[in-house]
């Protein structure tokens, strides 16, 4: 029965968190948004104080039920794994292996590294939610805009505007490629033996591998029921099932409930880690901690890093940022500019590579297809702003609306209109007036807060084509103008990103 709960909780969470990253009208996410704010590591990157403690206390009472109902990695990998043990002569395909517990406190230890630095790139790479996020945005979101494509095009031929069609394009080719390396390897460590990557490479594995150590409930084996047969070690995923010495490790336990099934003598069950258990079949009952071990030194050092990447995550949170200087502007045609773009409610470009976790969730909802993976190694993955296919629309808040981790806080559209993310920036030897020798003026009357005046071209002469004139105090670096100017190749403006964002 209790796997059964599981498993429909399980699936629920995957399905709608799932749909999260492949819904484009927004109406999953006024739902079940929540679901994104609940994954361990946005919430620690947001200093989300209540989801934390929910998470801890959870793990802390019943084990890993996390890493098994709520990441939808674990659950993605849960049915890789279900799917290759229908297969007759792989039912009972798994081993008991000990725990390579140098290779996981190592990986934990180069990933809080990484956070602590502000290399966002590798901590991306490692974080199990953001690596789902990106496999489904990435690879799984262009199949179901395809299918919704179809669906809308023969609604149309029915006169039936029920569906829409949307443009379906590779948002980064090295996030793309990133994506299909990820999905292969979880693919084929999933389905040969289960959880390896949750109990050897995930940090937040490691993180709450620590915590169900004490878990008050837990899998525990009867040795007087126990006939040594070892199919509850042969089916356990997660190969932390030692059937020889009736020892299960918590620490990789995600409590799957998977045992209790197989066990055809009833010799294991969840039950209170205090309640008396026989040590083996030929000892006296005593009452015994099931499964506690020592403290090992490795285990202190981790606890010790992990107090002080709390403490330092508080105090960066609280930092000041300095703004940097603009360098020479680029004539291209995609522009280079010297500062990126990061989206409103960012705050700032460093308060948002220390918290987003490049899951792909704000480039996923965004209407107006302006973020993409940055192609930078040391933001790789993380989304930029940029111009070349819409403009970022006042009256649209969506990806703040969305963000789990607070790298984009949330903002209202009143809030969004006065927020200056960046400044136009005009090139003189590429505007039309001048080169073409026509009125233009695009760029000023699409500017959504007027701050682009057109100006006589000749200060002497009132009747000669005008120019714009950008006020930077009142540009708020929508990119309304760098999109829609006509100049082709090479636009005649573009926007300049700023270190901090301020409001005008």
């Amino acid at each position: 029965m209790l796997r059964k709960i599981r498993l429909i909780v399980a699936t629920v969470f995957f399905v709608l968190i799932t749909l999260l990253f492949l819904d484009f009208t927004g109406t999953v996410h006024a739902w079940f948004g929540w679901m994104a704010k609940i994954q361990f590591l946005p919430a620690v990157l947001a200093l989300n104080v209540g989801v934390i403690f929910f998470l801890v206390v959870l793990t802390l009472l019943f084990g890993r039920i996390y890493c098994s109902v709520i990441c939808p990695l674990g659950i993605f990998q849960d049915t890789i794994s279900w799917i290759s043990g229908k297969r007759k002569k792989k039912k009972y395909r798994f081993s008991y292996s000990p725990a390579i517990s140098w290779l996981r406190y190592g990986v934990l230890g180069i990933f809080i590294i990484a956070i602590l630095a502000g290399f966002g790139s590798l901590v991306a790479l490692l974080a199990p939610y953001s690596s789902y996020g990106r496999i489904v945005s990435n690879l799984f979101a262009p199949l179901y805009q395809w299918g919704n494509n179809a669906l809308a095009y023969w609604a149309e031929r029915a006169d039936s505007y029920a569906f829409y069609e949307t443009e379906v394009w590779i948002k980064g080719l090295s996030t793309f490629i990133i994506a299909v390396v990820t999905l292969v390897t979880l693919f084929v460590l999933a389905w040969r033996n289960g959880r390896t990557y949750c109990n050897t490479i995930c940090p937040v594995g490691t993180v709450l591998g620590v915590l169900s150590e004490y878990s008050l409930f837990r899998p525990v084996i009867d040795t007087k029921k126990c006939n040594n047969c070892g199919l509850c070690s042969r089916r356990c995923k997660a190969a932390c099932i030692n059937g020889k010495k009736h020892q299960i490790d918590y620490s990789r336990c995600v409590v799957c409930m998977d045992c209790l099934d197989t066990c055809k003598h009833g010799a294991i069950s969840y039950t209170y880690r205090l309640k008396k258990v026989e040590a083996n079949s030929g000892a006296k009952p005593e009452k015994v901690i099931a499964g506690k071990k020592p403290m090992d030194e490795t285990r202190r050092n981790f606890l010790s890093v992990t107090a002080l990447f709390a403490t330092s995550s508080v105090i960066k949170a609280q930092e000041k940022k300095v703004d940097g200087g603009l360098a020479t502007i680029e004539d291209k045609k995609i522009p280079e500019r010297a500062t990126p773009l990061v989206p409103p409610g960012a705050q700032s470009i460093r308060n948002f590579a220390s918290h987003c976790t490049a899951c792909q969730l704000c480039v996923s909802v965004c209407p107006n297809q302006v973020l993409r993976p940055s192609t930078d190694l040391a933001k790789l993955m993380q989304p930029e702003v940029s111009y070349e296919r819409g403009y970022c629309r006042p009256e649209c808040t969506k990806c703040s609306e969305v963000c789990p981790a607070g790298a984009i806080l949330p903002i209202t559209r009143a809030d969004k209109s006065a927020i200056q993310i960046g400044h136009a920036v005009w090139i003189e030897k590429n505007c039309i007036p001048l080169t073409d020798g026509m009125e233009c003026g695009n760029c000023a009357r699409h500017c959504p807060v007027s701050a682009i005046t057109m100006v006589a071209s000749k200060p002497d002469d009132a009747k000669s084509l005008k120019i714009p004139v950008v006020n930077v105090e009142r540009c708020i670096g929508c990119g309304a103008c760098e999109n829609l100017c006509p100049s082709r190749p090479f636009s005649a403006i573009y926007v300049e990103g700023h270190e901090n964002h301020r409001t005008v």
